[in-house]
């Protein structure tokens, strides 16, 4: 089966390939002649996930899916959730975003977090969305060079080492964007159409 995944970051599109497996290929926007940024101006990762496929739906016409994730810290009220790629700037900066987040926890002795994935799919014109998270809390300092984002700070509930020390295949059994890519994939081999 042939999808767009309504991305253009490529460590995304790699992972969510991995958990897929062969019996998916995945276009990106690009592939379709979409360029620029997709819309995500929505103030939950539900809305943001479903303006994204809508978007590229409605440009390529294609079967599509999007995901939207944030990073919700306990002791920040949730933040910086949706804003979590623009949490410093409102370019995607993964350094000023972690440098951030560690000052706004800098003495805080709550360091709880979850990371949480909402994948909206559009097929046969239906839409239809899958949600992942996963718990643990936030280091000290970033650890490791592997995932992206704030990966290098996250510690997942069970584990000692961040998202970024741990190797791919560990993260991507028990990430919350393997959780919501599961559910999807359980999904489409199940769908009838």
């Amino acid at each position: 089966m042939e999808l767009v995944f309504a991305t253009n970051n490529r460590h995304k599109l790699e992972e969510v390939g991995q958990i897929l497996g062969a019996a998916y290929t995945l276009k990106t926007p690009a592939d379709c002649g979409l360029t620029g940024d997709i819309p995500e101006e929505q103030d939950t990762l539900e809305g943001n996930a479903l303006q994204k496929a809508r978007y590229v739906k409605l440009h390529t016409g294609l079967d599509c899916f999007a995901d939207d994730t944030g990073m919700e810290v306990t002791a920040l009220g949730g933040a910086p959730g949706v804003r979590s790629a623009r949490y410093a700037t409102d370019g995607h900066n993964p350094e000023a975003n972690m440098a951030l987040l560690l000052k706004n926890l800098d003495g805080v002795a709550d360091r709880t977090a979850r990371f949480r994935t909402v994948i909206a799919l559009i097929l046969d014109g239906k839409e239809y969305l899958f949600e992942g998270e996963v718990r643990g809390h936030i280091g000290e300092v970033p650890a490791g060079d592997k995932g992206f984002g704030y990966d290098p700070v996250f510690i997942p509930e069970g584990y000692n080492e961040t998202f970024a020390q741990l190797p791919p295949q560990v993260k991507n059994a028990i990430s919350h964007r393997a959780e919501a890519v599961n559910k999807l994939a359980v999904f489409l081999k199940s769908y009838k159409g």
